[in-house]
């Protein structure tokens, strides 16, 4: 009996040092899990601080965020020709959709930089009145002459005034389209741009169709041009008619005094226009303009000294447009006037795009077209020397 309770008391440190051991690895194998579910917690709320901060950012980096899947739509249909990623976007994101006359519209980047490589271009587009609409013509009403006024006292009824004549100008909006090629092999090359590539061809080939209606456009499926509007000589010329100012010689300037024509153009134009007026012509022309000197030796023409301003004449600026005609016998080579108020350029702020890989194989055509229209709106706000 005391053999037996010796056994078992011999027995008992060892069980205990057993469970206590058991404990301690318990004990271990909890706080390694509490440990590590922690530093998960601590990682998915850096993940989270990290998404806040991303929401938090200026609303142009969140407009860029959710124009990416719109880009790469894009980016995918220009490569390989897939628009089933396009025809999947959200129209309330203002994807890229298509159109009943065929192509996607483009990418928003693609059309802001066309739009702005348009803007830079020396055209009218610099000097004109721009305007977007979404209908296929823009209207306007231009009032041709002062409301009519009279002096009256306390005593006397007022006599009836007349009223201005307002005329109406509709300018409808044309279809401009482009077709700039680039191989397959090329568009699938990853480093190769292919948005900037785009954009810079068809702006391209729009600012020179564009530059050249403007000028000297028939009206005819393309903007109407100044230079085609109807004229007159000065003196005779109606309100709807661009008045002309001679040179003094055929095919040239006069041979005495050359630059009293150019003042003589100068004054021509009415003092309302005259303060926001521009000398258009092309460079031939500026270089026989810019040797005249007045009576005193001084050049009349003077050099910018600021980066980006247009040099001046007579004070006035000068916008040089290559599609001005050189000057000729009975040529209209130098406009001058308040373009703001006599031309407007009208158009649809949309660009699009089709992709048509079969027509010039190995190339792919991109078919991008635009519309735009232009036309003079108030023709007393330019005058034209006629050198003839």
């Amino acid at each position: 009996m005391t053999e037996a309770k010796a056994a078992a008391g011999a027995d008992m440190p060892g069980d205990l040092g057993s469970e206590m051991l058991g404990f301690v690895n318990e004990l271990k194998a909890f706080r390694t899990d509490i440990q590590k579910r922690l530093e998960a917690q601590e990682e998915r709320m850096t993940m989270l601080d990290r998404k806040t901060i991303l929401r938090s950012r200026a609303p142009l980096s969140v407009e860029a965020d959710a124009g990416a899947p719109h880009q790469k739509a894009f980016d995918a249909y220009i490569r390989h020709g897939d628009d089933d990623a396009l025809r999947g976007l959200p129209m309330e994101g203002k994807a890229m959709s298509t159109t009943s006359d065929g192509g996607f519209l483009a990418a928003p980047t693609v059309a802001l930089q066309v739009q702005e490589a348009l803007n830079v271009t020396a055209s009218l587009r610099r000097v004109a009145n721009v305007v977007t609409v979404e209908s296929a013509n823009f209207e306007m009403l231009v009032d041709m002459g002062d409301i009519a006024s009279g002096w009256s006292t306390e005593a006397t009824a007022q006599a009836e005034t007349g009223t201005s004549t307002v005329q109406r100008v509709v300018i409808p909006v044309h279809e401009l389209s482009a077709m700039p090629k680039a191989s397959q092999r090329l568009l699938d090359d990853a480093a190769f741009d292919v948005e900037t590539w785009l954009a810079g061809r068809i702006a391209e080939k729009f600012a020179r169709a564009e530059a050249t209606a403007f000028i000297s456009g028939d009206g005819v499926n393309k903007p109407k041009g100044f230079l085609t509007h109807a004229r007159a000589a000065n003196a005779s010329a109606t309100n709807v008619q661009i008045g002309t100012i001679p040179s003094g010689a055929t095919g040239d300037f006069a041979a005495t005094n050359p630059a009293n024509a150019l003042i003589d153009l100068v004054y021509a134009l009415s003092a309302q226009f005259r303060a926001n007026a521009n000398f258009v012509m092309n460079s031939k022309t500026a270089a026989a303009v810019r040797k005249m000197r007045d009576t005193d030796g001084r050049f009349l023409w003077s050099d910018s000294l600021a980066m980006g301003q247009p040099p001046q004449l007579l004070g006035y600026p000068v916008l040089l447009c290559e599609d001005v005609p050189d000057i000729a016998s009975g040529s209209a080579s130098i406009a001058f006037g308040d373009f703001t108020s006599a031309y407007t350029i009208v158009e649809r702020p949309d660009l699009r795009v089709l992709r048509d890989p079969f027509s010039a194989k190995p190339h792919v055509l991109f078919y991008a077209t635009k519309r735009v229209g232009g036309g003079v709106t108030d023709a007393r706000a330019i005058k034209l020397m006629i050198f003839g």
